[in-house]
């Protein structure tokens, strides 16, 4: 079951989200993201957080409308994001796609960009999709294996978090790896580019994010 999770950062609208949107199953808006839900003409099956963001009129017309409410007070050692995820996790989900959680703080994205490596996580994979990006966790063990689809001339980065990347293997890309070790802090991985449709991305113990920058939206 697809999860996606609406956070209340920047959201640029893409039909690479709305290729997501299509296929999911669950709704959960983090505080603010319940905006982005407004936006994008749905209404969440959980609102989550401690609702800083939102009115309390707001809270309520939600369930009113059946929504299912989980109030956090303001004095908290989690991110509503954060909160959202482990809401995410407890329906059994076997992906989470998260829009809008990216940019609005610097802060608050590189600690969201971090939580797929979180040891609650690291077992659902997980997608950040904001525009022409898609950044995609991938956590060995248990995932080893992804296969990236874009068109020829995409960009691809891949950048180790929370230490080195090994057994790394890139299959379809101008730069080609075969099981070798991307080290945490370093660059190597960033400014891939597609050259096919798809590529195969492998690893055999870590965690990175694999970012697909999209030069043009996805054929009907």
């Amino acid at each position: 079951m697809r999860a996606v999770i609406f956070a209340n950062g920047v959201f640029h609208p893409s039909r690479w989200a709305g290729e997501w949107l299509a296929g999911s199953h669950l709704h959960i808006a983090a505080d603010g993201g319940l905006r982005l839900c407004h936006q994008l003409n749905l209404l969440p099956d959980i609102l989550v957080g401690d609702f800083d963001s939102l009115t309390e009129q707001e809270v309520q017309q939600m369930q009113a409308q059946g929504v299912r409410v989980l109030r956090y007070p303001a004095r908290k050692d989690e991110t509503d994001l954060e909160l959202a995820l482990q809401a995410a996790c407890e329906q059994a989900v076997d992906e989470i796609i998260v829009l809008g959680g990216l940019g609005a703080r610097w802060d608050q994205t590189l600690a969201n960009l971090l939580l797929p490596a979180y040891r609650r996580f690291r077992h659902v994979p997980m997608v950040f999709v904001d525009g022409q990006h898609e950044i995609f966790a991938l956590n060995a063990p248990p995932a080893r294996r992804l296969t990236l689809r874009g068109r020829i001339g995409d960009t691809l980065s891949l950048i180790p978090i929370g230490g080195d990347v090994r057994g790394v293997t890139v299959q379809g890309a101008e730069y080609p790896l075969e099981r070798e070790e991307l080290h945490f802090g370093a660059t190597r991985g960033l400014s891939n580019v597609f050259l096919e449709e798809t590529v195969l991305l492998e690893i055999d113990e870590g965690s990175l994010l694999a970012v697909v920058i999209h030069t043009s939206e996805p054929e009907r």
